[in-house]
């Protein structure tokens, strides 16, 4: 690889050099794509902030949803998009097995009380979409609850919009072949093992119909709020495309044009 001299001072820098100690397989190309990708997220992340400035002083309401593969790198955009902002100002829900009182409830129950109140974001680890995908691909839900969902979430969704909701949908798509790379590095990490589930242990398995589901799943839930597909192989790029449209979506106050037109890593 020919070094310019722009890529030189990159890895003389601190971060250059942090980036080629704390990389397992240490290459000059990915400690470059490491600082680059850390530039534009810091530039982001401070857009980020103006963000939830103008959503708590305008008393604004925003909910972003995270869906995707198992393993397809959710946590990490979420992780990313949270990191500096006010804790007091925004919340990330992701919520368990319903119980036997929330199983008794209309299935949006359970949601509609984590969305936010005025001047709050709510970023959904997984959502009310599990009962598209996840749910009848396990077996979780009956095909009657499965049908009946599809026929009211466009109109859930469409309550929220003209309830002043900001309503952003994210999903995450990753090849199998990565999904089963980052299985392995989880199985074979004891830190990360705990994230392994039963549900993961057969995803790829039942690959072909989660691709079923979820290719319904946007024909059919397009309605008010459109999906933002996110390539999600290449983690980095994912988070920074997740942080982008967050941005680009929403119409906050003092909107710095320049740092959204720049091309991401």
């Amino acid at each position: 690889m020919e070094l310019s001299k722009k890529d030189l001072k990159i890895l003389n820098s601190i971060k250059g050099i942090t980036a080629l100690l704390s990389d397992s397989k240490p290459t000059p190309k990915r400690a470059i794509k490491v600082v680059k990708y850390e530039k534009r997220l810091e530039k982001l992340q401070e857009e980020l902030l103006k963000l939830q400035k103008w959503v708590v002083a305008n008393d604004k309401k925003v909910v972003i949803l995270f869906e995707g593969r198992d393993a397809a790198g959710k946590g990490g955009a979420i992780r990313r998009i949270t990191e500096h902002l006010n804790p007091r100002e925004y919340r990330v829900v992701a919520l368990p097995k319903p119980d036997e009182i929330e199983k008794g409830q209309w299935y949006f129950q359970r949601y509609v009380n984590h969305l936010p109140k005025s001047g709050e974001i709510v970023l959904f680890d997984r959502s009310w979409y599990n009962r598209a995908v996840v749910e009848p691909v396990n077996g979780f839900c009956s095909t009657i609850e499965y049908e009946r969902f599809m026929s009211q979430v466009n109109e859930f969704e469409k309550m929220m919009v003209h309830s002043n909701i900001y309503l952003i949908k994210f999903y995450f798509s990753i090849t199998k072949e990565e999904q089963e790379n980052r299985f392995n590095d989880i199985i074979d990490n004891p830190l990360k093992r705990w994230k392994y589930s039963a549900v993961d242990a057969k995803a790829l398995e039942l690959w072909d119909e989660y691709t079923k589901y979820k290719e319904r799943m946007f024909d059919q839930t397009n309605m008010y709020v459109k999906w933002k597909i996110i390539k999600a192989n290449r983690k980095m790029n994912a988070r920074i495309a997740a942080v982008e449209h967050v941005l680009k979506t929403l119409p906050y106050e003092t909107k710095d044009e320049k740092v959204l037109k720049h091309r991401h890593v």
